[in-house]
């Protein structure tokens, strides 16, 4: 392509981005709508939640009216359920603790601004969850498409490539996650925050020689994972960036000491914050549950050495663990998911091993920024590892929206004309549409 073509084809990224954003949510919405027009799900959990027990008939189970209802039932399947009711009425079960509280909060915190300005109208307690799921819904939708934004931003701080920046984040909108980007689910806004959070650390590369500002900056992207993990998770392995630099900076402290120790310090803050993201809501739960009770009351994981509401619901209600899902029964669902873990490991395996940034105008700045693609690196490989042995491996296709360095590579490989690149993104589009039909029914996998 001649170099002016390509300026011109890049001179309004964001409208670009918009416009494929768009069509894109468009083509999705399609789906679900055909789907909800077609027939019935095959699961109704998702009605009962959105019409509410006071639309039932006597017997407890109701009939959607309307379309519109109908198509947010649609989108309100599997986990959205949960954060659906999650957000209408707090954290009421246990096992309702493996859902994180980031997406609740916001939904609740977007309603009652709403209520505030009169636009919505508080429901009763036992009516239909419509407003959170709509609500749930917009964020979903918002995140996605300002992550994007972020993502193209990123890519200009790293790369230094207009062209390949907007590529890449032209593909996390078609990313195979698909609908879960849509429905009210936390991955959206776990990307929004993830790539937020890697773009602060990248700015604080650029500002190298000024330590206040540098500092700051990694004490933000510190805060912005911790709220990350607030959403989801494995947020906690966004913490990998500040051990690798801290092991970096070690071996300054002799020759620089005062620049060092203000760097080990900001660094050791911003780890706080992301690893309070993950235990916050782990002392919520533990004071509810394990605090002041005792004897048979007390509940299993109450008496662990570390005690993890999380980690004992994910095992006992949902069967996670290592080697757990290994069974001749679930080896079609670790197919489908084999494509986005070679993706995550061989683009995480080949900046492992890279000794230069493609581009390195500043030797300062890149010595800065290689350290931290290679833990982001790190960070996507070792995902990769934790679907594949410890998690519901299918999941990746989501989860795997998330993090940045993927989109990357896969976008060099297309700049470079490789038919790998090409293979990747026909998977993506032919996997998120079949994967929105599915969704939208109430079917598997999810």
């Amino acid at each position: 392509m001649p170099p002016q073509n390509r300026r011109v084809q890049t001179t309004r990224p964001y409208r670009a981005l918009l416009a494929a954003f768009a069509a894109w949510k468009l083509f999705l919405f399609a789906i679900a709508l055909g789907s909800s027009v077609v027939g019935d799900a095959y699961d109704t959990s998702a009605e009962l939640v959105v019409q509410g027990s006071a639309s039932s008939n006597g017997t407890g189970v109701g009939q959607l009216t309307g379309l519109g209802p109908r198509l947010i039932a649609r989108f309100t399947s599997w986990d959205a359920i949960y954060f659906v009711s999650i957000a209408r009425r707090g954290y009421r079960f246990e096992q309702e603790w493996a859902f994180g509280a980031g997406l609740p909060v916001v939904v609740r915190g977007v309603l009652k601004g709403l209520g505030h300005l009169g636009l919505v109208v508080s429901s009763a307690a036992d009516g239909g969850a419509v407003p959170e799921a709509l609500a749930g819904i917009f964020v979903a939708n918002a995140a996605h498409l300002l992550s994007a934004m972020v993502l193209y931003r990123l890519g200009q701080v790293v790369c230094r490539d207009q062209a390949l920046s907007l590529v890449a984040s032209l593909l996390h909108i078609i990313s195979p996650a698909g609908l879960f980007l849509s429905a009210p689910y936390t991955e959206s806004s776990f990307a929004l925050l993830a790539f937020s959070g890697y773009l602060l650390f990248a700015l604080s590369c650029r500002v190298e020689q000024r330590p206040t500002c540098r500092d700051l900056y990694i004490v933000l992207a510190g805060v912005t994972f911790g709220l990350a993990t607030a959403f989801r998770s494995n947020g906690i392995l966004n913490g990998i960036p500040f051990a690798w630099e801290v092991l970096r900076c070690l071996p300054n402290l002799p020759r620089r000491p005062i620049d060092t120790v203000r760097r080990l310090f900001a660094l050791g803050i911003g780890g706080v914050c992301v690893a309070v993201g993950s235990l916050g809501p782990q002392a919520v739960a533990y004071l509810r549950f394990c605090s002041g009770t005792s004897g048979a009351q007390l509940r299993p994981w109450c008496q662990g050495y570390v005690p993890s509401i999380y980690t004992f619901v994910q095992q006992h209600y949902w069967n996670n663990g290592f080697l757990r899902y290994w069974t001749v029964s679930n080896l079609p669902l670790f197919l489908l998911a084999t494509p986005m873990l070679v993706v995550l490991v061989k683009s995480g395996v080949e900046q492992l091993t890279a000794r230069r940034l493609p581009v390195a105008d500043n030797p300062a700045e890149s010595g800065c920024l290689l350290p931290l693609i290679q833990s982001a690196a790190a960070a996507q490989v070792l995902l990769a590892v934790l679907a594949l042995t410890t998690y519901h491996v299918q999941i990746i296709t989501r989860i795997s929206s998330g993090y940045p360095l993927w989109y990357f590579w896969l976008a060099r490989c297309l700049s470079r004309g490789e038919k790998t690149g090409s293979h990747i993104v026909m998977f993506m589009v032919m996997y998120a549409s079949i994967q929105g039909v599915l969704f939208a029914s109430f079917l598997p996998p999810a």
